[in-house]
């Protein structure tokens, strides 16, 4: 298990809110909160009140339509509820291409995922194409994806619904590791006891806005509970008086073998089910047979130079500045009502792009060829 090494401070909300279209209704508004670093969070609320809206702003999936959100850590991975499978790669292949553009090596990228996919208890379908999995086990791959670069803040939408038991288990335990090593983990599950007793603090979600859930009278506070500071933000995680030893910091506990080594970029928030461009040969699967021999004496063309990747359009949402110049000369063009934006992008190109993109934390929507309709996405 690696230490997120440095003070990185806390993410910070301050008067966010979130509507969808110009003239729809707030989900969310004036919320002001402090998520320091080592701190597990839970966020509670009845259905439809903007649970998930919080969590895609705190990850960077979507951006604020007024306030400002700062110090989202240089790794940020979310996990929705659903993860969308029909993608042209087997799991192991799908891992392997998101580490590399994370900033991961092949061979760490190979060693992480390979390790994950068998702690979640799916490693006999490394090999296994996205689009043929069960929802269940695509969802491992989403977990999966989320945990390989280790990230600073780590974003759980429902994240365990449709796995097993086993592989719930072992995502308890991952979110424990990461907060012991000094991440920040925000989460929303339906299953109260799902880590019960065990968050900092628990956030509610009601009426447009974000406090502390309120405790019943004779019960114990949570650990670490957030304490409400006026007129300031509220103060995720912040110690109350005579709550006794501070059991949030930031731990350094012994680091596993083989966790690579290599500290990761920024690449912004990783989202479970990110389409990304073919490849290439590394795709996890199995290598492509040899030609068949050429016979004694047959005269054997020339080969025909391979053909140029095709063009893809790639649709993406973020808030940082872009490079003037963009990979292959992309230009960004704003999608109607909140949907991004769209770039066009010859194929060569198009992991340099991914790359720019996700370094600006900028979360990307999809990835599809130019001559394919302009489907998925969507708002949680």
């Amino acid at each position: 298990m690696s230490t997120i090494v440095g003070a990185r401070g806390p993410v910070r909300l301050a008067g966010v809110g979130r509507r969808y279209g110009a003239r729809g209704p707030w989900v969310l508004r004036g919320v002001d909160l402090e998520l320091p670093e080592g701190r597990l969070v839970r966020v509670t609320g009845a259905n439809g009140t903007g649970k998930s809206t919080l969590l895609r702003l705190v990850a960077g999936v979507d951006a604020p339509a007024e306030g400002r959100i700062t110090g989202r850590p240089r790794g940020t991975a979310y996990v929705p509820e659903r993860f969308p499978p029909a993608l042209p790669f087997t799991a192991l292949g799908h891992l392997v291409h998101l580490g590399r553009l994370q900033g991961l090596t092949t061979a760490v990228a190979r060693t992480r995922a390979t390790r994950w996919l068998e702690r979640l208890g799916a490693g006999g379908y490394a090999g296994t194409a996205l689009s043929e999995l069960s929802k269940g086990s695509a969802q491992k791959v989403a977990v999966a994806q989320a945990l390989l670069a280790e990230p600073g803040l780590l974003v759980l939408d429902e994240a365990w619904t449709g796995l097993d038991e086993a592989a719930r288990a072992e995502l308890d335990r991952a979110v424990r590791e990461r907060v012991a090593a000094g991440a920040t983990v925000l989460f929303v599950d339906h299953d109260p006891r799902r880590l019960a007793g065990e968050a900092d603090t628990v956030l509610r979600v009601a009426d447009g806005g974000v406090g502390p859930e309120p405790r019943e009278p004779g019960t114990a506070p949570v650990r670490g509970e957030a304490r409400t500071v006026e007129p300031g933000p509220v103060r995720v995680g912040a110690k109350t008086p005579d709550s006794g030893p501070d059991l949030g910091g930031a731990k350094t506990p012994d680091s596993g073998p083989g966790r690579g080594g290599a500290k990761t970029p920024d690449s912004g928030p990783v989202q479970a089910g990110a389409k990304t461009p073919d490849s290439g040969p590394d795709r996890g699967g199995a290598e492509p047979p040899a030609p068949a021999s050429v016979r004694a004496g047959a005269k054997t063309p020339d080969p025909a130079p391979a053909p140029a990747p095709a063009p893809v359009r790639i649709v993406a949402s973020g808030t940082r500045p872009l490079p003037g110049v963009l990979p292959g000369g992309a230009a960004g063009e704003a999608l109607g009502d909140g949907g991004g934006t769209l770039f066009r992008v010859g194929g060569a190109d198009s992991d340099a792009l991914l790359r720019v993109l996700l370094d600006a934390s900028w979360h990307v929507h999809r990835v599809e060829a130019e001559t394919g309709p302009a489907t998925g996405g969507g708002r949680g």
